[in-house]
Protein backbone atom coordinates (compact mmCIF):
# COMPACT_ATOMS: atom_id res chain seq x y z
CA UNK A 1 0.00 0.00 0.00
CA UNK A 2 3.04 2.52 0.75
CA UNK A 3 4.56 2.24 -2.29
CA UNK A 4 1.21 2.99 -4.31
CA UNK A 5 0.58 6.64 -3.22
CA UNK A 6 -0.68 8.88 -5.20
CA UNK A 7 -1.62 12.82 -4.45
CA UNK A 8 -5.22 13.21 -3.28
CA UNK A 9 -6.66 16.24 -5.56
CA UNK A 10 -9.87 16.94 -4.75
CA UNK A 11 -10.78 18.33 -1.10
CA UNK A 12 -13.10 16.06 1.07
CA UNK A 13 -16.20 17.24 2.32
CA UNK A 14 -16.31 18.73 5.68
CA UNK A 15 -20.11 19.54 5.82
CA UNK A 16 -22.78 17.90 7.80
CA UNK A 17 -25.47 19.26 5.09
CA UNK A 18 -24.35 16.60 2.91
CA UNK A 19 -26.10 14.05 4.74
CA UNK A 20 -30.13 13.71 4.79
CA UNK A 21 -31.71 13.91 8.20
CA UNK A 22 -32.02 10.55 9.44
CA UNK A 23 -29.47 9.05 6.82
CA UNK A 24 -28.38 5.80 7.42
CA UNK A 25 -24.42 4.87 7.66
CA UNK A 26 -22.50 1.53 9.28
CA UNK A 27 -20.78 3.28 12.11
CA UNK A 28 -20.38 6.74 13.37
CA UNK A 29 -16.60 7.50 15.11
CA UNK A 30 -16.57 10.69 17.56
CA UNK A 31 -12.85 12.35 17.68
CA UNK A 32 -10.43 11.79 15.03
CA UNK A 33 -7.03 10.85 17.49
CA UNK A 34 -4.77 7.94 16.94
CA UNK A 35 -7.71 5.84 18.60
CA UNK A 36 -10.89 7.31 16.47
CA UNK A 37 -8.84 7.16 13.48
CA UNK A 38 -7.35 3.39 14.25
CA UNK A 39 -12.08 2.62 14.58
CA UNK A 40 -12.67 4.58 11.42
CA UNK A 41 -10.37 3.39 9.26
CA UNK A 42 -10.15 -0.40 10.04
CA UNK A 43 -14.51 -0.19 9.41
CA UNK A 44 -13.44 1.67 6.25
CA UNK A 45 -10.90 -0.95 5.39
CA UNK A 46 -13.47 -4.10 5.67
CA UNK A 47 -16.14 -2.14 3.03
CA UNK A 48 -18.44 0.06 5.62
CA UNK A 49 -19.80 3.06 5.14
CA UNK A 50 -17.76 5.37 7.84
CA UNK A 51 -18.99 8.98 9.47
CA UNK A 52 -15.71 10.59 11.38
CA UNK A 53 -17.04 13.34 13.32
CA UNK A 54 -14.59 15.98 14.41
CA UNK A 55 -15.64 19.00 17.14
CA UNK A 56 -12.70 20.94 15.86
CA UNK A 57 -11.62 22.35 12.82
CA UNK A 58 -8.60 20.17 12.43
CA UNK A 59 -8.15 16.57 12.81
CA UNK A 60 -5.52 14.62 14.89
CA UNK A 61 -6.49 15.49 18.55
CA UNK A 62 -3.45 15.41 21.02
CA UNK A 63 -2.03 12.85 18.53
CA UNK A 64 -1.20 15.03 16.16
CA UNK A 65 0.65 16.85 18.68
CA UNK A 66 2.36 14.49 20.43
CA UNK A 67 5.23 12.02 18.81
CA UNK A 68 2.77 9.63 18.38
CA UNK A 69 5.41 6.50 19.75
CA UNK A 70 3.12 3.35 19.96
CA UNK A 71 3.04 0.97 22.64
CA UNK A 72 2.50 -2.47 20.13
CA UNK A 73 4.64 -5.84 21.85
CA UNK A 74 4.59 -7.86 19.01
CA UNK A 75 4.54 -6.48 15.99
CA UNK A 76 6.26 -7.71 12.67
CA UNK A 77 8.77 -4.55 13.06
CA UNK A 78 9.30 -4.85 16.71
CA UNK A 79 10.46 -8.66 16.56
CA UNK A 80 13.00 -7.63 14.01
CA UNK A 81 14.61 -5.43 16.43
CA UNK A 82 14.12 -7.70 19.29
CA UNK A 83 13.19 -11.19 18.08
CA UNK A 84 13.52 -13.10 22.06
CA UNK A 85 10.14 -10.79 23.27
CA UNK A 86 7.07 -12.86 23.88
CA UNK A 87 3.11 -12.25 24.56
CA UNK A 88 4.35 -14.15 28.18
CA UNK A 89 7.08 -11.93 28.69
CA UNK A 90 4.84 -8.51 28.38
CA UNK A 91 1.77 -10.06 30.27
CA UNK A 92 4.90 -10.63 33.38
CA UNK A 93 5.58 -6.51 32.69
CA UNK A 94 2.11 -5.26 32.92
CA UNK A 95 1.40 -7.26 35.89
CA UNK A 96 4.04 -6.14 37.80
CA UNK A 97 3.58 -2.93 36.72
CA UNK A 98 0.09 -2.32 37.12
CA UNK A 99 -1.54 -5.42 38.75
CA UNK A 100 -4.64 -5.30 40.30
CA UNK A 101 -5.30 -1.48 38.84
CA UNK A 102 -7.08 -2.64 35.53
CA UNK A 103 -8.55 -5.46 34.36
CA UNK A 104 -5.94 -8.55 33.35
CA UNK A 105 -8.37 -9.90 31.00
CA UNK A 106 -8.33 -6.55 29.33
CA UNK A 107 -4.62 -6.07 29.13
CA UNK A 108 -4.79 -9.48 27.40
CA UNK A 109 -7.13 -8.33 24.85
CA UNK A 110 -4.36 -5.81 24.49
CA UNK A 111 -1.63 -8.09 24.35
CA UNK A 112 -3.26 -10.50 21.50
CA UNK A 113 -4.69 -8.13 19.43
CA UNK A 114 -2.27 -5.33 19.25
CA UNK A 115 -0.03 -7.30 16.58
CA UNK A 116 -2.97 -7.55 14.64
CA UNK A 117 -4.32 -4.34 14.44
CA UNK A 118 -1.05 -2.72 13.36
CA UNK A 119 -0.58 -5.71 10.61
CA UNK A 120 -3.68 -4.85 9.09
CA UNK A 121 -3.03 -1.04 9.14
CA UNK A 122 -0.27 -1.79 7.91
CA UNK A 123 -1.35 -3.95 5.11
CA UNK A 124 -4.36 -1.97 3.90
CA UNK A 125 -3.40 1.60 4.47
CA UNK A 126 0.18 4.09 4.32
CA UNK A 127 0.43 3.94 7.87
CA UNK A 128 3.59 2.53 8.26
CA UNK A 129 5.62 2.49 11.20
CA UNK A 130 9.56 2.02 11.98
CA UNK A 131 11.21 1.21 15.19
CA UNK A 132 14.55 2.46 17.07
CA UNK A 133 17.26 0.25 18.11
CA UNK A 134 16.95 2.06 21.87
CA UNK A 135 13.58 2.57 23.02
CA UNK A 136 13.22 1.25 26.21
CA UNK A 137 10.23 0.33 28.50
CA UNK A 138 9.88 3.24 31.78
CA UNK A 139 9.90 1.03 33.84
CA UNK A 140 12.85 -1.26 32.66
CA UNK A 141 13.84 -2.56 36.56
CA UNK A 142 10.72 -4.58 36.29
CA UNK A 143 10.90 -8.08 35.12
CA UNK A 144 9.27 -8.59 31.90
CA UNK A 145 10.98 -4.92 30.12
CA UNK A 146 13.00 -4.45 27.17
CA UNK A 147 15.01 -2.01 26.10
CA UNK A 148 13.49 -2.66 22.15
CA UNK A 149 10.28 -3.24 20.00
CA UNK A 150 8.00 -2.68 21.99
CA UNK A 151 7.57 1.13 21.14
CA UNK A 152 6.94 1.95 17.48
CA UNK A 153 6.46 5.22 15.63
CA UNK A 154 5.12 6.49 12.28
CA UNK A 155 7.44 7.10 9.67
CA UNK A 156 7.57 10.38 7.68
CA UNK A 157 5.07 11.69 5.17
CA UNK A 158 5.23 13.79 2.51
CA UNK A 159 1.88 16.20 3.14
CA UNK A 160 1.95 17.34 -0.46
CA UNK A 161 0.15 13.84 -0.96
CA UNK A 162 -2.91 15.43 0.51
CA UNK A 163 -3.32 17.81 -1.78
CA UNK A 164 -5.93 20.69 -0.50
CA UNK A 165 -6.64 18.05 2.76
CA UNK A 166 -3.81 18.78 4.51
CA UNK A 167 -4.67 21.56 6.04
CA UNK A 168 -6.78 19.58 7.98
CA UNK A 169 -4.14 18.10 9.93
CA UNK A 170 -3.55 19.90 13.19
CA UNK A 171 -0.19 21.90 12.72
CA UNK A 172 2.56 20.78 15.36
CA UNK A 173 3.02 22.86 19.24
CA UNK A 174 5.34 25.85 17.45
CA UNK A 175 7.20 25.52 20.41
CA UNK A 176 8.32 22.08 18.86
CA UNK A 177 9.35 23.22 15.53
CA UNK A 178 12.44 24.93 14.01
CA UNK A 179 13.12 27.85 11.34
CA UNK A 180 9.03 29.41 11.73
CA UNK A 181 7.47 25.99 11.47
CA UNK A 182 9.90 23.03 10.50
CA UNK A 183 8.66 19.74 12.16
CA UNK A 184 12.04 17.75 13.83
CA UNK A 185 12.11 14.10 14.73
CA UNK A 186 14.93 12.68 17.24
CA UNK A 187 16.62 11.77 13.79
CA UNK A 188 16.27 15.68 12.83
CA UNK A 189 17.66 16.95 16.40
CA UNK A 190 20.35 14.44 15.97
CA UNK A 191 21.61 15.51 12.70
CA UNK A 192 20.72 19.39 13.27
CA UNK A 193 22.87 19.59 16.35
CA UNK A 194 25.48 17.85 14.13
CA UNK A 195 25.73 20.10 11.15
CA UNK A 196 29.39 21.09 11.46
CA UNK A 197 30.74 18.22 12.63
CA UNK A 198 30.08 15.34 9.78
CA UNK A 199 29.05 15.85 5.81
CA UNK A 200 26.20 13.09 6.79
CA UNK A 201 24.73 15.65 9.01
CA UNK A 202 25.80 18.58 7.05
CA UNK A 203 24.30 17.32 3.49
CA UNK A 204 20.83 15.37 5.97
CA UNK A 205 20.12 18.99 7.71
CA UNK A 206 21.12 21.04 4.38
CA UNK A 207 18.37 18.84 2.51
CA UNK A 208 15.49 18.76 4.88
CA UNK A 209 16.02 22.89 6.00
CA UNK A 210 16.06 23.63 2.00
CA UNK A 211 12.95 21.85 1.52
CA UNK A 212 11.34 23.58 4.10
CA UNK A 213 12.03 26.81 3.17
CA UNK A 214 10.46 25.48 -0.12
CA UNK A 215 7.26 24.89 1.45
CA UNK A 216 7.24 28.24 2.86
CA UNK A 217 7.63 29.65 -0.31
CA UNK A 218 4.90 27.20 -2.15
CA UNK A 219 2.04 26.13 0.44
CA UNK A 220 0.42 26.83 3.79
CA UNK A 221 2.44 24.60 5.66
CA UNK A 222 5.86 22.68 6.15
CA UNK A 223 4.64 19.32 4.49
CA UNK A 224 7.40 17.11 5.83
CA UNK A 225 5.20 15.78 8.45
CA UNK A 226 6.17 13.68 11.17
CA UNK A 227 5.47 12.00 14.29
CA UNK A 228 1.80 12.65 15.11
CA UNK A 229 1.26 15.29 12.28
CA UNK A 230 2.93 12.00 10.13
CA UNK A 231 0.38 9.54 11.89
CA UNK A 232 -2.67 11.42 11.49
CA UNK A 233 -1.76 12.46 8.04
CA UNK A 234 -1.30 8.71 7.02
CA UNK A 235 -4.28 7.59 8.49
CA UNK A 236 -6.54 10.70 7.09
CA UNK A 237 -5.47 10.12 3.66
CA UNK A 238 -6.07 6.46 3.65
CA UNK A 239 -9.34 7.54 4.65
CA UNK A 240 -10.04 9.42 1.98
CA UNK A 241 -9.14 6.59 -0.46
CA UNK A 242 -11.44 4.34 1.45
CA UNK A 243 -14.17 6.86 0.80
CA UNK A 244 -14.56 7.74 4.44
CA UNK A 245 -17.00 10.54 5.36
CA UNK A 246 -15.62 13.53 7.88
CA UNK A 247 -17.52 16.29 9.16
CA UNK A 248 -14.84 18.98 11.09
CA UNK A 249 -16.97 21.84 13.39
CA UNK A 250 -19.49 18.97 14.63
CA UNK A 251 -20.37 18.01 18.17
CA UNK A 252 -23.00 14.47 19.13
CA UNK A 253 -25.88 16.26 20.92
CA UNK A 254 -27.30 13.39 21.80
CA UNK A 255 -27.05 9.56 21.15
CA UNK A 256 -29.91 7.81 20.07
CA UNK A 257 -30.98 5.12 22.33
CA UNK A 258 -33.67 2.13 22.03
CA UNK A 259 -34.02 0.33 25.30
CA UNK A 260 -30.04 -1.33 26.06
CA UNK A 261 -29.00 -0.09 22.35
CA UNK A 262 -27.42 2.97 20.99
CA UNK A 263 -28.89 3.08 16.86
CA UNK A 264 -27.18 6.79 15.95
CA UNK A 265 -26.74 10.01 17.09
CA UNK A 266 -28.14 13.85 16.50
CA UNK A 267 -25.32 16.05 15.41
CA UNK A 268 -24.77 20.38 15.41
CA UNK A 269 -22.25 21.31 13.24
CA UNK A 270 -21.17 25.30 13.02
CA UNK A 271 -20.32 26.87 9.79
CA UNK A 272 -17.73 29.62 9.21
CA UNK A 273 -20.95 32.03 8.89
CA UNK A 274 -22.07 31.30 12.39
CA UNK A 275 -24.86 29.15 10.81
CA UNK A 276 -25.95 26.39 12.37
CA UNK A 277 -26.97 22.77 10.72
CA UNK A 278 -28.37 19.77 12.45
CA UNK A 279 -28.93 16.22 11.19
CA UNK A 280 -29.82 13.08 12.99
CA UNK A 281 -27.63 9.72 11.59
CA UNK A 282 -28.51 6.99 12.11
CA UNK A 283 -25.45 3.93 12.53
CA UNK A 284 -26.22 0.11 11.97
CA UNK A 285 -22.97 -0.76 13.49
CA UNK A 286 -23.27 1.69 16.55
CA UNK A 287 -21.40 4.77 17.86
CA UNK A 288 -17.56 4.60 19.18
CA UNK A 289 -16.37 7.32 21.81
CA UNK A 290 -12.89 8.54 20.89
CA UNK A 291 -12.92 12.08 21.73
CA UNK A 292 -10.20 12.54 23.94
CA UNK A 293 -11.01 12.15 27.82
CA UNK A 294 -12.48 14.59 29.93
CA UNK A 295 -9.23 16.91 30.87
CA UNK A 296 -10.64 20.30 29.67
CA UNK A 297 -14.26 19.23 31.24
CA UNK A 298 -16.02 22.18 32.69
CA UNK A 299 -16.54 20.37 36.07
CA UNK A 300 -15.35 16.74 35.71
CA UNK A 301 -12.13 18.44 35.15
CA UNK A 302 -12.30 20.35 38.52
CA UNK A 303 -12.95 16.93 40.89
CA UNK A 304 -11.00 14.50 39.43
CA UNK A 305 -7.38 16.58 39.26
CA UNK A 306 -7.87 19.08 41.62
CA UNK A 307 -5.32 22.02 42.16
CA UNK A 308 -4.31 21.05 38.22
CA UNK A 309 -4.95 23.82 36.21
CA UNK A 310 -6.42 23.70 32.93
CA UNK A 311 -3.93 26.42 31.05
CA UNK A 312 -0.84 23.63 32.27
CA UNK A 313 -2.41 21.46 30.18
CA UNK A 314 -0.62 20.72 26.60
CA UNK A 315 -3.39 17.93 25.26
CA UNK A 316 -5.77 18.52 22.02
CA UNK A 317 -7.54 21.99 22.68
CA UNK A 318 -11.12 19.31 21.49
CA UNK A 319 -11.09 17.30 25.09
CA UNK A 320 -13.97 18.32 26.58
CA UNK A 321 -16.07 15.41 27.78
CA UNK A 322 -18.93 16.21 26.26
CA UNK A 323 -19.53 12.91 24.33
CA UNK A 324 -18.61 11.48 27.53
CA UNK A 325 -21.42 12.87 29.20
CA UNK A 326 -23.43 11.07 26.43
CA UNK A 327 -22.03 7.87 27.13
CA UNK A 328 -22.77 8.66 31.02
CA UNK A 329 -26.45 9.23 30.10
CA UNK A 330 -26.88 6.27 28.24
CA UNK A 331 -25.79 4.02 31.36
CA UNK A 332 -21.74 4.20 31.12
CA UNK A 333 -19.81 3.73 33.93
CA UNK A 334 -16.51 5.40 34.56
CA UNK A 335 -13.60 3.44 35.66
CA UNK A 336 -11.98 3.24 39.12
CA UNK A 337 -9.13 2.10 40.83
CA UNK A 338 -6.67 3.70 39.05
CA UNK A 339 -3.40 5.25 40.71
CA UNK A 340 -4.00 8.59 39.07
CA UNK A 341 -6.71 10.00 36.98
CA UNK A 342 -4.29 11.19 34.35
CA UNK A 343 -1.19 10.79 33.19
CA UNK A 344 1.43 13.63 33.92
CA UNK A 345 4.49 15.38 32.85
CA UNK A 346 6.23 18.66 34.04
CA UNK A 347 5.81 21.51 31.97
CA UNK A 348 6.60 25.13 31.40
CA UNK A 349 4.03 27.69 30.04
CA UNK A 350 4.77 31.21 28.55
CA UNK A 351 3.01 33.59 26.93
CA UNK A 352 3.20 33.76 22.82
CA UNK A 353 3.13 37.55 21.13
CA UNK A 354 -0.29 36.58 20.07
CA UNK A 355 -1.31 35.80 23.47
CA UNK A 356 -2.16 32.44 23.48
CA UNK A 357 -0.04 30.66 26.27
CA UNK A 358 2.70 27.42 25.05
CA UNK A 359 2.94 24.88 26.76
CA UNK A 360 5.98 22.40 26.67
CA UNK A 361 6.18 19.20 27.94
CA UNK A 362 9.22 18.52 29.70
CA UNK A 363 10.07 14.89 28.63
CA UNK A 364 13.39 13.47 27.63
CA UNK A 365 15.55 16.84 26.31
CA UNK A 366 16.66 18.19 29.63
CA UNK A 367 15.89 17.26 33.12
CA UNK A 368 17.70 13.95 33.24
CA UNK A 369 20.89 15.26 31.56
CA UNK A 370 23.84 16.40 33.15
CA UNK A 371 24.65 19.55 34.81
CA UNK A 372 20.12 19.74 35.28
CA UNK A 373 18.64 19.26 38.99
CA UNK A 374 14.64 20.10 40.10
CA UNK A 375 14.23 21.81 43.34
CA UNK A 376 11.14 22.76 45.62
CA UNK A 377 10.29 26.25 47.08
CA UNK A 378 12.96 25.66 49.66
CA UNK A 379 15.98 25.02 47.28
CA UNK A 380 15.92 21.48 47.76
CA UNK A 381 15.65 18.71 45.52
CA UNK A 382 12.71 16.09 46.50
CA UNK A 383 12.76 13.39 43.37
CA UNK A 384 14.63 11.88 41.16
CA UNK A 385 14.60 14.08 37.95
CA UNK A 386 15.58 11.24 35.53
CA UNK A 387 12.57 9.27 35.99
CA UNK A 388 9.61 9.46 33.86
CA UNK A 389 7.61 12.38 33.30
CA UNK A 390 4.43 10.59 34.31
CA UNK A 391 6.23 9.60 37.60
CA UNK A 392 7.49 12.91 37.72
CA UNK A 393 4.30 14.87 37.49
CA UNK A 394 2.70 12.76 40.52
CA UNK A 395 6.08 13.31 42.77
CA UNK A 396 5.55 17.05 42.05
CA UNK A 397 1.84 17.04 43.47
CA UNK A 398 2.83 14.59 46.43
CA UNK A 399 5.33 16.86 47.24
CA UNK A 400 3.38 19.74 47.25
CA UNK A 401 1.21 18.32 50.19
CA UNK A 402 4.04 18.92 52.35
CA UNK A 403 6.25 21.41 50.98
CA UNK A 404 5.17 24.14 47.96
CA UNK A 405 6.82 22.72 44.79
CA UNK A 406 4.25 23.67 42.09
CA UNK A 407 6.23 25.68 40.66
CA UNK A 408 9.17 23.29 40.75
CA UNK A 409 12.63 25.13 39.13
CA UNK A 410 14.37 23.33 36.98
CA UNK A 411 18.14 24.34 37.83
CA UNK A 412 21.09 24.10 35.45
CA UNK A 413 24.53 25.66 34.43
CA UNK A 414 25.81 27.46 31.73
CA UNK A 415 27.56 24.19 30.12
CA UNK A 416 24.16 22.28 30.29
CA UNK A 417 22.11 25.37 28.69
CA UNK A 418 24.54 25.26 25.81
CA UNK A 419 24.39 21.35 25.39
CA UNK A 420 21.02 20.72 25.85
CA UNK A 421 19.29 23.94 25.56
CA UNK A 422 15.94 23.49 28.97
CA UNK A 423 12.22 23.82 27.95
CA UNK A 424 12.02 26.20 24.84
CA UNK A 425 15.05 27.25 25.20
CA UNK A 426 17.12 25.81 22.16
CA UNK A 427 20.86 24.54 22.16
CA UNK A 428 23.50 26.33 22.20
CA UNK A 429 23.20 29.05 24.57
CA UNK A 430 21.89 31.90 22.36
CA UNK A 431 18.89 34.10 21.60
CA UNK A 432 18.56 33.92 25.21
CA UNK A 433 16.99 37.53 25.92
CA UNK A 434 13.42 37.21 24.97
CA UNK A 435 13.17 34.41 27.59
CA UNK A 436 15.01 36.50 30.38
CA UNK A 437 12.92 39.09 29.12
CA UNK A 438 9.49 37.48 29.96
CA UNK A 439 11.01 35.79 33.06
CA UNK A 440 10.37 32.60 31.64
CA UNK A 441 14.04 32.12 31.97
CA UNK A 442 15.62 33.64 35.32
CA UNK A 443 19.76 34.11 35.82
CA UNK A 444 22.22 34.26 37.58
CA UNK A 445 25.94 35.19 37.80
CA UNK A 446 26.06 33.36 41.25
CA UNK A 447 23.76 30.64 42.70
CA UNK A 448 22.65 33.77 45.20
CA UNK A 449 21.49 35.86 42.55
CA UNK A 450 19.66 32.68 41.04
CA UNK A 451 18.61 32.07 44.15
CA UNK A 452 17.25 35.79 44.93
CA UNK A 453 15.83 35.27 41.35
CA UNK A 454 13.35 32.38 42.25
CA UNK A 455 12.64 33.39 45.82
CA UNK A 456 14.00 30.19 47.23
CA UNK A 457 16.62 30.62 50.78
CA UNK A 458 20.29 30.90 48.99
CA UNK A 459 22.04 29.00 51.58
CA UNK A 460 19.79 25.55 50.80
CA UNK A 461 20.06 26.21 47.10
CA UNK A 462 23.87 26.63 47.36
CA UNK A 463 23.77 23.43 49.55
CA UNK A 464 21.66 21.17 47.72
CA UNK A 465 23.87 22.37 44.66
CA UNK A 466 27.10 21.16 46.24
CA UNK A 467 25.50 17.95 47.57
CA UNK A 468 24.46 17.44 44.18
CA UNK A 469 27.71 17.97 42.45
CA UNK A 470 29.26 15.62 44.74
CA UNK A 471 27.19 12.84 43.53
CA UNK A 472 28.08 13.82 39.96
CA UNK A 473 31.63 13.86 40.48
CA UNK A 474 31.22 9.88 42.36
CA UNK A 475 28.34 9.03 39.14
CA UNK A 476 26.27 7.75 42.28
CA UNK A 477 23.44 9.77 43.39
CA UNK A 478 22.76 8.50 46.89
CA UNK A 479 19.43 10.86 47.46
CA UNK A 480 17.63 9.32 44.33
CA UNK A 481 19.09 7.11 42.70
CA UNK A 482 19.53 9.28 39.49
CA UNK A 483 20.78 7.40 36.46
CA UNK A 484 20.32 3.57 37.97
CA UNK A 485 17.99 1.96 35.46
CA UNK A 486 18.49 1.26 31.82
CA UNK A 487 15.72 3.62 30.89
CA UNK A 488 16.88 6.57 32.94
CA UNK A 489 20.70 6.08 31.50
CA UNK A 490 18.89 5.81 27.69
CA UNK A 491 18.06 9.47 28.35
CA UNK A 492 21.03 10.68 29.48
CA UNK A 493 24.21 12.00 27.21
CA UNK A 494 26.07 9.01 26.14
CA UNK A 495 28.66 11.25 24.96
CA UNK A 496 29.22 12.25 28.77
CA UNK A 497 33.00 12.24 30.01
CA UNK A 498 31.26 11.29 33.37
CA UNK A 499 30.91 8.23 34.81
CA UNK A 500 26.96 8.68 34.80
CA UNK A 501 25.58 9.60 31.85
CA UNK A 502 22.57 11.17 33.77
CA UNK A 503 24.59 13.36 36.51
CA UNK A 504 26.89 16.33 36.11
CA UNK A 505 28.02 19.10 38.43
CA UNK A 506 26.60 22.62 38.01
CA UNK A 507 29.55 24.94 38.30
CA UNK A 508 29.99 27.11 35.39
CA UNK A 509 27.65 30.28 35.66
CA UNK A 510 25.46 31.73 34.94
CA UNK A 511 23.11 29.79 36.16
CA UNK A 512 19.46 29.08 35.11
CA UNK A 513 16.10 28.30 36.11
CA UNK A 514 12.81 27.78 34.51
CA UNK A 515 9.22 26.85 36.38
CA UNK A 516 7.40 23.62 36.05
CA UNK A 517 4.10 22.75 36.53
CA UNK A 518 2.12 19.31 36.77
CA UNK A 519 0.64 19.26 33.23
CA UNK A 520 -2.12 16.59 32.22
CA UNK A 521 -1.10 15.15 28.98
CA UNK A 522 -4.14 12.76 28.73
CA UNK A 523 -6.80 11.15 30.66
CA UNK A 524 -6.55 7.67 32.25
CA UNK A 525 -10.20 7.31 34.12
CA UNK A 526 -12.71 6.31 31.48
CA UNK A 527 -15.84 4.67 30.32
CA UNK A 528 -15.81 0.65 31.44
CA UNK A 529 -15.25 -1.45 28.58
CA UNK A 530 -15.04 -5.27 27.90
CA UNK A 531 -12.33 -6.67 25.26
CA UNK A 532 -14.43 -5.63 22.20
CA UNK A 533 -14.17 -1.85 23.40
CA UNK A 534 -18.25 -1.93 24.26
CA UNK A 535 -19.08 0.32 27.02
CA UNK A 536 -20.66 -1.55 30.34
CA UNK A 537 -23.52 -0.15 32.44
CA UNK A 538 -23.42 -0.32 35.80
CA UNK A 539 -24.69 -3.84 36.07
CA UNK A 540 -21.24 -4.89 33.95
CA UNK A 541 -23.93 -5.34 30.81
CA UNK A 542 -22.54 -4.11 27.20
CA UNK A 543 -24.51 -1.06 26.23
CA UNK A 544 -25.22 -2.38 22.74
CA UNK A 545 -23.85 -0.35 19.57
CA UNK A 546 -21.51 2.46 21.85
CA UNK A 547 -17.62 1.72 21.93
CA UNK A 548 -14.94 3.52 23.48
CA UNK A 549 -11.33 3.98 22.66
CA UNK A 550 -8.25 6.02 22.84
CA UNK A 551 -8.70 8.27 26.63
CA UNK A 552 -12.53 8.18 26.32
CA UNK A 553 -12.06 4.38 27.77
CA UNK A 554 -11.04 3.36 30.96
CA UNK A 555 -6.91 2.86 30.42
CA UNK A 556 -5.47 -0.55 30.56
CA UNK A 557 -2.73 0.92 32.44
CA UNK A 558 -4.72 1.44 35.71
CA UNK A 559 -3.16 4.84 35.83
CA UNK A 560 0.24 3.65 35.61
CA UNK A 561 3.13 4.93 32.74
CA UNK A 562 5.12 1.58 31.94
CA UNK A 563 6.23 2.55 28.52
CA UNK A 564 6.46 4.90 25.57
CA UNK A 565 2.81 5.48 23.71
CA UNK A 566 0.58 3.44 26.22
CA UNK A 567 -1.78 5.39 25.58
CA UNK A 568 -1.65 5.47 21.11
CA UNK A 569 -0.96 1.60 21.56
CA UNK A 570 -4.30 0.53 23.29
CA UNK A 571 -6.60 3.22 21.21
CA UNK A 572 -4.87 1.69 17.95
CA UNK A 573 -5.58 -1.46 19.14
CA UNK A 574 -8.89 -0.65 20.82
CA UNK A 575 -10.11 1.32 17.71
CA UNK A 576 -9.64 -1.61 15.51
CA UNK A 577 -11.37 -4.43 17.95
CA UNK A 578 -14.12 -1.62 18.20
CA UNK A 579 -14.24 -1.61 14.24
CA UNK A 580 -14.34 -5.42 13.99
CA UNK A 581 -17.33 -6.51 16.23
CA UNK A 582 -19.18 -2.42 15.15
CA UNK A 583 -18.71 -3.55 11.40
CA UNK A 584 -19.82 -7.54 12.01
CA UNK A 585 -23.09 -5.85 14.24
CA UNK A 586 -23.61 -4.05 11.04
CA UNK A 587 -23.99 -6.57 9.12
CA UNK A 588 -26.17 -8.74 11.13
CA UNK A 589 -28.60 -5.63 11.34
CA UNK A 590 -28.38 -5.22 7.74
CA UNK A 591 -29.06 -8.64 7.15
Amino acid sequence: MNDTLHPLHQRISTDLSQFKDHDTVDLVVIGSGGAGFSAALNAAIDGARVLLVERMAHVGGTTALSAATTWVPGTKRGLEVNPDDTPERVATFLNLAVGERSDAKLRQAFIDNGPHAVAKLEANSALQFQVRMLHPDYLSELEGSVLRGRAIEPQPFDGKLLGPNLPLVRNPIPEFTVLGGMMVDRDDIFHLLRLTETWKSFSYSVRIIVRHFLDKLLHPRSTRLVMGNAMIARMLYSYIQRQGILVTNTEATQLLQNGNAIQGVALQQTLPDGSVVKRTVRSKGGVVMASGGFNRHPTRRADMLPGAKEAWCPAGPGHTGKAQDLALLAGGQLGTGGLSNAFWAPVSTRQRADGSTAVFPHFVMDRGKPGMLTVDSQGQRYLNESTSYHLFGIAMQAHHATTPSVPSWLVCDAGALKRYGIGMVRPGGKGLAPFLADGYLKQGNTLTELAQQLNVPADKLKATVERFNAFADKGVDEDFQRGTTDYQRANGDATWHGPNPCLGALREGPFYAVALYPGDIGAATGLVTDGDARVLNAQGQAIEGLYACGNDMHSIMGGIYPAPGITIGPGVTFGYLAAKHAVARAHHIGS
